[in-house]
């Protein structure tokens, strides 16, 4: 016999230590308060010792509790791939975890031809704009910007993040063609507190910060920048794979021949103990192929 307390209690404790808020602890679990307070109290008994010290806005760990949270999280997160590798639907449903603009303009117009070359996989693409929790989420691998710097993930690089300055034939008619970058600081602006913009504009030659003489249109997704664009309401930054067909069909212009990196890029990335999963390892080469041929 493990020398274990209740899993319950275990449940508890993890989720108590992740949110550090017994409410918001008890909304996860589906719990009163009351009852995620009485487990916290049972393996509290268990250890022989506080794991938590209470707060006026919540719940603080304590020393004990900072050595424990990180094995429990371990623990659970093998125990939910354990049972996920034996399941009919781990082997059956590939979940790829990725952010709206990806999914949107790159990734959902491509994905009906891995289907076709794998069609014993059903696909399930889980939008965020978090890195994935793969385990506690279900995750099998995710598509993420970022410096592909995240520990115990295989990654891949499938392109650099660059933008350019877009803007739809409309607005330019409306508003006129700006002469010179800096001549854009009197247009409308789309996402102006983006740091791209700070970033781009430094390439262009502009001396930052900038100081913008309209309002611009605050959004949130690159995808919404997009369409804010194509709409004719601003200048937008964008990066030029995942509009491609709007500048073939003249729908968005680029301003100048100026391209900018965040130094970011898009990355594959899965957990590294799962690179052997057949699903991924498929997934993987399809599109490390798909990117190499756009």
């Amino acid at each position: 016999m493990h020398d274990l307390p209740p899993l319950s209690t275990i449940r508890v404790f993890d989720a108590a230590a992740r949110h550090q808020n017994l409410s918001r602890a008890a909304e996860e679990l589906n719990m009163t308060q009351s009852a995620v307070s009485y487990q916290i109290k049972q393996i509290e008994a268990f250890v022989g010792a506080p794991l938590f010290v209470r707060e006026a806005r919540g719940v603080r760990l304590t020393q004990r509790g900072e050595q424990l949270a990180p094995m429990v999280q371990a623990a659970l997160s093998g125990l939910s791939r354990a049972f996920r590798a034996v399941s009919d639907k781990a082997h059956s449903v590939l979940t790829i975890s990725t952010m709206q603009t990806i999914a949107g303009n790159w990734l959902a117009p491509r994905i009906g031809s891995f289907q076709m070359l794998h069609p014993e996989f059903a696909v399930r693409l889980d939008i965020s704009s978090t890195l994935a929790d793969f385990a506690a989420d279900g995750i099998d691998v995710a598509v993420r910007s970022g410096r592909g710097d995240w520990p115990g993930l295989e990654q891949h690089l499938l392109f650099e993040q660059t933008f350019t300055a877009v803007a739809s034939p409309t607005y330019l008619a409306r508003e006129g063609r700006p002469k010179t970058p800096k001549d854009m600081l009197g247009h409308v602006l789309i996402a102006p507190s983006n740091e791209w913009w700070d970033i781009w504009f430094r390439a262009a030659g502009v001396a930052t910060p900038i100081t913008f003489t309209r309002p611009g249109i605050d959004v949130e997704t690159q995808q919404m920048a997009a369409s804010v664009a194509l709409a004719g309401h601003g200048i937008a930054l964008i990066t030029p794979r995942f509009e491609a067909q709007s500048f073939a069909a003249g729908r968005l212009v680029p301003l100048f021949d100026i391209t900018a990196s965040s130094g970011d890029g898009y990355y594959l990335a899965y957990p590294r103990d799962q690179r052997r999963s057949r699903k991924i390892r498929l997934f993987r080469d399809w599109v490390l192929k798909e990117v190499a041929s756009a």
